[in-house]
């Protein structure tokens, strides 16, 4: 049997809660748009953002509405995340939130508590025991208590007097399911702390226009301000007839003229860019770090004449020309060490001169021998005692260290041509047309490894330029 204060909590809240299967308020089956929120500035204007904001690193990425249309189109907008003021914009995201779900979820979210609570207190009915009942009613009173809080306090009164006829129940039931011994440990409602915020009205199709506008105002990326005006212009042309007149014609004439500005300062920019490059790279391959720090330093003062309207640009610029700057005067660097070398490289070439003539002098026999195309006796003996001269030659002459890699390569090429001889000599005694193909392979890597030490010894008794 029930006791009269659970009696009493099932009539009252069967009083306060919807009969199941009523029909949501009106408001719970309309609008299901996108919340539109409002990001404001520091400056105190405020943008439109259709949907929720997205704030990544020092930037906020939001989509503006370009029309008063239900579902109207959309342009995303990129700002600095130090343009906004985030209490003012938080207050009010979590006002339009609330706003947004009492007119579309919340009555519907409410029924399906109240059936809860309604199914819960029949189902204490059917229970046999006190401390069964008492279960049910506790689990019911904690859903209850919890579900304002992440429900934007919708019904907040009627779930309070619901939960205060539970808690004189549970406190009975409690009292009757130990005698004697009775703890009462109930939670107390906290109103969480709010900064009500006032919703403005949607914006109207003049103010869409204008909206458009004051983003190509702040953003700082010279394609979407001029993105930004295309789409306010056309949304101008678009509804003129729906606009003031006179506001409709001196707004399109400044949008136009801003337009116009945008595109007159890309052409500027991208021709100081154009000119300040073409004019690093010839004084980088002249290696004139001089008339790169004069070019760096001028690069403000033409930023500066042109008004300053493009910040990343000139940036990009002058990390280009920095980076021009930087190679000349590393490459200025490693011709000074050349120079301080020259000597050096000068014996080391007069040094190995014979050897890399002696060398070039194998090439025909070592392609012969590549190509299988035939190698005489005398062709075959003559390489061999080439090889023999060359490697006494070279191993005589101790290289710079810069060269030191090269000079063993150039050893390693002739060794190895000496043994492409070797190898064709036993293929031709033994016919042995495999062993011919060693040869062959042989041959072409000594060819190989010889060319690329040439060409090492070559780069680096160069003087350092840059290409």
């Amino acid at each position: 049997m029930f006791n009269r204060s659970l009696a009493a909590a099932v009539a009252a809240v069967a009083l306060i809660v919807p009969v199941r299967g009523a029909s949501a308020a009106p408001g719970a089956a309309g609008n299901d748009d996108a919340t539109r929120l409002r990001v404001f500035l520091t400056d105190g204007t405020s943008l439109v953002s259709y949907g929720e904001p997205a704030r990544v690193g020092d930037r906020i990425i939001f989509s503006i509405p370009t029309a008063t249309t239900p579902n109207p189109p959309l342009h995303l907008v990129d700002l600095p995340a130090a343009r906004v003021d985030w209490d003012h914009t938080n207050r009010y995201a979590a006002s339009a939130r609330a706003s947004h779900y009492v007119e579309t979820q919340a009555e519907t979210d409410y029924l399906a508590l109240s059936n809860d609570i309604v199914e819960a207190l029949n189902d204490v009915a059917q229970a046999a025991e006190p401390a069964q009942r008492l279960a049910i009613v506790e689990r019911a009173r904690k859903t209850l208590a919890e579900w304002p809080a992440s429900h934007y306090n919708y019904r907040q009164a009627e779930v309070r007097q619901m939960v205060s006829m539970l808690d004189d129940a549970i406190s009975d039931l409690r009292a009757n399911t130990a005698p004697g011994r009775f703890d009462l440990s109930l939670s107390a409602f906290l109103d969480p702390p709010t900064i009500p915020e006032p919703l403005l009205p949607p914006p109207t199709l003049k103010e869409s226009i204008e909206q458009l506008l004051t983003a190509a105002r702040i953003v700082d990326a010279p394609a979407e301000r001029e993105s930004l005006l295309v789409t306010a212009m056309a949304a101008i042309d678009r509804d003129k007839d729906a606009l003031p007149a006179d506001w409709a014609e001196s707004t399109r004439a400044d949008t136009e003229a801003a337009i116009q500005t945008e595109v007159r300062l890309d052409r500027a920019y991208h021709s100081l860019t154009a000119r300040t490059m073409t004019v690093a790279y010839r004084r980088a391959r002249l290696i004139d770090v001089r008339g790169l720090e004069r070019l760096l330093r001028g690069i403000p003062q033409r930023d500066a004449a042109l008004g300053a309207r493009r910040p990343d640009a000139v940036n990009s610029l002058i990390e280009a020309v920095q980076a021009k700057l930087d190679l000349a005067r590393q490459v200025q660097l490693a011709r000074d060490r050349w120079a301080l070398r020259a000597p050096a490289y000068r014996r080391y070439r007069v040094a190995i001169r014979t050897p890399l003539d002696l060398f070039s002098g194998l090439k025909p026999s070592l392609e012969n021998i590549k190509a299988l195309s035939g190698s005489s006796p005398a062709t075959l003996t003559a390489t061999e005692r080439a090889v023999a001269r060359i490697v006494t030659l070279a191993s005589a002459v101790t290289p710079p260290d810069e060269l030191a890699a090269a000079h063993a390569l150039l050893i390693s090429a002739v060794q190895m041509a000496g043994t492409a001889a070797q190898i064709r000599r036993e293929a031709t005694l033994a016919g042995d047309m495999a062993r011919a193909w060693d040869a062959s392979s042989a041959a072409a890597g000594a060819l190989m490894l010889g060319a690329k030490a040439r060409g090492d010894i070559q780069s680096i008794m160069r003087p350092p330029q840059i290409r």
